[in-house]
């Protein structure tokens, strides 16, 4: 969509999509550091979510359920200089929200459009004076199709299962018994993960017609770093940034 923001906010919205793993958090703190800019990292809001099924023992596919769970949800995120601490209900969730067994979770939690459809509704509402980057899967097609900069992050799902391998090294969630996740597993549940996103009938994950695509497959942390800051330059007059 090519819908020109009315009213004109202050500061632009950088919104970022892409599948899991391809570093849309790295690059969300990167740009908002860089910036001034808020980081709110909307993935975590389907987290804490899926964090509160698991605790009241719901099942994932059921909608009516998790949207009257929603209902009675306050999800707040607390932009930092290093990702957002996130609140539950008043609590701080920030580390639980992060583990293996939350995050795939979370993935088939999003599924449903009711539910997608309220956290729309809150995103939105974080976001709407702009001075914001936001990531997630739609936030340049659904989120804020009239966000100034729209960047699609992409790699192999091999190269994402082996940096996300690196990253968190040993895994052991409550649903196994095994000491740690191997590489494979990972790269295999991040193709799961992309075809539940990409075929899911509300907001699927796809590129915004407008969108930059940048695949850092074979690029470096710093290429990909330095790519989208020429990206956001490039897309927004200076005085709209500082």
């Amino acid at each position: 969509m090519n819908e020109s923001p009315t009213p004109k906010r202050e500061r632009p919205v950088i919104a970022i999509d892409g599948p899991a793993g391809a570093g849309k958090s790295t690059m969300a703190a990167h740009l908002a550091r860089r910036f001034g800019f808020l980081n709110l990292e909307t993935g975590a809001m389907y987290r804490a979510l899926a964090f509160k099924a698991i605790d009241n023992d719901l099942g994932f596919e059921d909608e009516d359920a998790l949207v009257a769970l929603a209902d009675e949800t306050r999800i707040v995120l607390e932009p930092q200089l290093e990702g957002n601490r996130v609140f539950l209900d008043g609590v701080d969730v920030s580390r639980r929200v992060r583990e293996a067994d939350v995050t795939a979770a979370a993935s088939k939690v999003s599924v449903h459009p009711r539910l997608r459809a309220w956290m729309v509704d809150q995103q939105r509402l974080m976001g709407q004076k702009g001075g914001v980057v936001m990531e997630g899967r739609d936030i340049g097609t659904v989120v804020f199709p009239d966000a100034e900069v729209k960047i699609f992050l992409d790699a192999a799902p091999e190269v994402r299962g082996n940096r996300r391998y690196r990253q968190s090294g040993p895994v052991q969630t409550k649903f196994t018994e095994q000491a740690s996740t191997t590489e494979e597993a990972m790269v295999r549940e991040l193709k799961e993960r992309d075809e539940r996103d990409r075929n899911r009938a509300e907001s699927p994950l796809r590129p915004a017609e407008d969108a930059i695509i940048l695949d850092s497959t074979s690029m470096t942390l710093d290429e990909v770093l330095a790519a989208a800051e020429a990206i956001v330059r490039s897309h927004v007059a200076e005085p709209q940034l500082h």
